[in-house]
């Protein structure tokens, strides 16, 4: 496989998967089922092991175990970008193993420390990217404060650093280091979900990053679409649709990000809403705004796989 063909596969919608529990413990079954049905609904780039699975609640062999059950459940059917981070030897540790499985892609999480470095930040993540020179990379940005020549250089002395998810609130930010870094150095995703996809792809993102995408892939598979095809006035009737959506996960400095989705996923009867701390479950309020926000898609988006039927789903009224 080329970098060529991973630049392609990251320039679409990356469905972050949640990841489901049953009594406490991963449900590898469900966890399937849930990215197949991404990929039977048109979804052909995952990221395992993202935010929105809850990547800083699982251990080592629970993301183990995932990037095994990632793996088999996609075969070649989708590009996985598997989700990485921790200190240098954990992150190195599981893109080897992934990439021992066929995982071409992994996108380097923010490093979590206290103190961090200009020259440090680049060293984290060009240790990580050598260490496996033969799978492509996506950097994970969330602030600031990285410049273009940071970029540059990671560039210059890892070269399958192939994409940058970009997750900073700013589009004109966004804009000025690419254009400092390169417009073609690297493929350059909006890291921000559906709610940023159309300002950034205003100024050049071509991709966004999607929870969303787990409760209604022909939703975010629509506004990929009309982004492609400059056009603007439908991508921003699309995203009308989906701003209540994400205002609720957006709530409480973000505090339901992964749990309006599973909420939601829950209510369609695809996997338990259980979530782990420091996150928590919705109100009931918070409940019952989702059901009427499922209810309303549901009028022009199939929300349920084929293989279920309209009376299997569990909405609350």
């Amino acid at each position: 496989m080329t970098f060529t063909k991973l630049r392609t596969a990251l320039a679409d919608v990356i469905a972050i998967p949640v990841t489901p529990y049953k009594d406490g413990a991963l449900d590898i079954s469900t966890f399937k089922m849930l990215l197949r049905r991404l990929i039977d609904s048109g979804v052909t780039t995952i990221t395992p092991n993202g935010n929105t699975s809850e990547f800083y609640a699982l251990t080592t062999a629970e993301r183990h175990a995932l990037i095994q059950a990632s793996a088999d459940a996609t075969g070649d059917d989708a590009f996985l970008l598997l989700g990485i981070g921790h200190d240098i030897q954990t992150a190195t540790t599981d893109a080897r193993l992934g990439r021992g499985m066929g995982i071409p892609m992994a996108m380097i999480h923010q490093p979590t420390h206290p103190h961090i470095s200009t020259a440090g930040w680049v060293e984290y993540h060009a240790q990580i990217a050598s260490a496996v020179p033969d799978m492509g990379f996506v950097l994970y940005i969330r602030n600031e404060w990285v410049t273009a020549s940071m970029l540059v250089e990671l560039s210059d002395r890892c070269p399958n650093i192939i994409g940058i998810k970009y997750a900073v609130p700013d589009p004109t930010q966004f804009a000025r280091i690419r254009d400092l870094a390169g417009a073609n150095r690297f493929v350059w995703v909006a890291g921000l979900a559906e709610p940023y996809a159309l300002s950034y792809a205003a100024h050049g993102a071509a991709g966004f990053t999607s929870g969303l995408v787990n409760v209604n892939p022909e939703l975010s598979l629509a506004l990929r679409d009309a982004l492609r095809d400059g056009d603007y006035a439908l991508a921003g009737s699309l995203l009308a649709r989906i701003s209540r959506f994400e205002e609720l996960r957006a709530e409480h400095r973000s505090a339901n990000n992964v749990s309006v989705v599973k909420e939601a996923l829950a209510q369609l009867g695809l996997c338990d809403r259980s979530i782990r701390p420091p996150s928590r479950e919705v109100n009931d309020s918070e409940r019952n705004e989702i059901a009427g926000i499922l209810a309303d898609w549901a009028t022009t988006h199939n929300l349920l796989p084929a293989q279920r039927r309209p009376s299997e789903t569990a909405v609350v009224a």
